[in-house]
């Protein structure tokens, strides 16, 4: 069975502005060496990237609508979902 991820990277910029990616996959640890060299999303090429929050689906598509979810919330609800895997 295909597990499917949703992940929020932390990227931080020359300049320490901080910002939020949200993307899935079903191989995250390739995915994650993609976003950290460069060759993942142009929205974290040059940035130091991080990762802040973790999700397991067991499809394709309630990982893809959840993603869609969480790239609607707003800087502070990303913030605050991020909050509860810290706890």
């Amino acid at each position: 069975m295909t597990i499917f991820y949703v992940y929020i990277l932390e990227t931080e910029d020359k300049n320490g502005n901080k910002q939020y990616y949200t993307g899935y996959t079903n191989d995250i640890e390739r995915r994650l060496r993609e976003h950290i060299r460069g060759r993942g999303a142009k929205f974290c090429r040059g940035k130091k990237v991080n990762l802040k929050y973790l999700e397991t689906f067991t499809n394709r598509s309630a990982a893809m609508k959840r993603e869609l979810e969480i790239k609607s919330l707003s800087r502070k609800k990303k913030i605050e979902l991020i909050k509860t895997l810290e706890k």
